[in-house]
């Protein structure tokens, strides 16, 4: 790779530890880079300022890394094997939060390797993601900018938000978030979560059943984050509760719903939904999701806006300066 795609900082420290950055957003190579000074006389870095799913080229990069920021690619087993045990890598920082869909935590932790992620960095980024996601169920603002620029005069029509029944499923900082996103619209939100502390003055109502927010809801939204007891939570039982014409929004994980659930459910064609999370990312060009007319999807990007990329490059420097001055900040395990 030419040099000048790779940004390095003190390579002439070979004293200290080695953290790479083997894929990077573009977005997120100036926040990252602005945060490097954090880690001078505490270990170098080597950045590499383009993006690749190439599992070879990944592995290839981080041949010499003691320590892995993994941003925008999975850490699969064969890949886990690869960096702890025939290479060198002890501490993967995640640039997110659902890190156990990312990196098999278990055999992380048998091997003694340290895992950070980061926490509460982009909630507003999310929550409004989860609301344009919402908004485009609604108006269908996509198809009527494409009826425009074809010719077609006729329009579509809309569904009100005002007064309409909001679902959330999960209620931490994003589903928060969206609820005061929703008390402004003027919307009825009810809200399921197993253990809500405390409602922030919230115009909300709290179910105890889940089946019963899927059931009275004109609009869900998910918000749980992926631990073993939220995988595979929502199934078609809660599903086959929703009623025709209403609506499904994951900005979550995808893990958190049945596998085949949610596709079984839309292509009975009666409900609509929005998705950002998929089981596998990039979403595989047969994946039936591609051929159904009643959902709206978008690549696992709610999370990517200005405010969120500088507090999650500022946490993941501050997580990998931690782990080599040994503290534990963020750490997952």
């Amino acid at each position: 790779m030419n040099e000048r795609n790779i940004i390095e900082t003190q390579p002439e420290r070979t004293d200290l530890p080695l953290i790479v950055i083997p894929v990077i957003v573009e977005s997120m190579i100036e926040p990252f880079a602005a945060n490097f000074p954090l880690l001078h006389d505490i270990a170098r870095i080597r950045m590499h300022c383009d993006f690749t799913l190439d599992t070879d080229t990944i592995l290839e990069r981080t041949k010499d890394a003691e320590a892995v920021i993994v941003i925008g690619f999975h850490i699969t087993d064969d890949i886990l094997d690869a960096m702890t045990v025939r290479g060198h890598v002890s501490c993967f920082a995640f640039g997110g939060t659902g890190v156990a869909s990312y990196i098999n935590l278990p055999v992380a932790r048998e091997r003694g390797i340290r895992v950070c992620n980061v926490v509460h960095y982009g909630d507003h980024a999310v929550a409004e993601h989860a609301f344009a996601l919402i908004m485009e169920l609604a108006r269908q603002v996509g198809r009527l900018d494409a009826q425009v620029r074809r010719g077609d005069w006729g329009g579509i029509d809309g569904i009100g938000l005002h007064g309409k029944k909001l679902g959330l499923v999960g209620f931490g900082g994003i589903g928060r978030t969206v609820a005061r996103i929703a008390n402004g619209f003027g919307m009825k939100t009810l809200v399921w979560n197993s253990h809500v502390h405390g409602i922030d003055g919230l115009d909300i109502t709290l179910i105890d059943d889940m089946d019963e927010v899927f059931a009275h809801s004109d609009i869900i939204s998910l918000h749980l984050p992926l631990l073993d007891g939220t995988a595979g939570i929502i199934t078609s039982r809660q599903l086959d509760r929703m009623r025709p014409g209403s609506m499904i929004v994951n900005t979550a994980r995808a893990e958190i719903i049945e596998p085949g659930a949610l596709t079984r459910r839309l292509q009975r064609g009666d409900v609509r939904a929005a998705i950002d999370v998929f089981d596998h990312e990039p979403l595989p060009m047969d994946d039936p999701l591609r051929s159904l007319d009643n959902v709206v999807l978008t690549p696992h990007v709610a999370w990517r806006d200005d405010e969120a990329c500088v507090n999650l490059t500022r946490q993941v420097i501050d997580a990998v300066a931690s782990y080599f001055t040994g503290g534990d900040y963020n750490a997952v395990l």
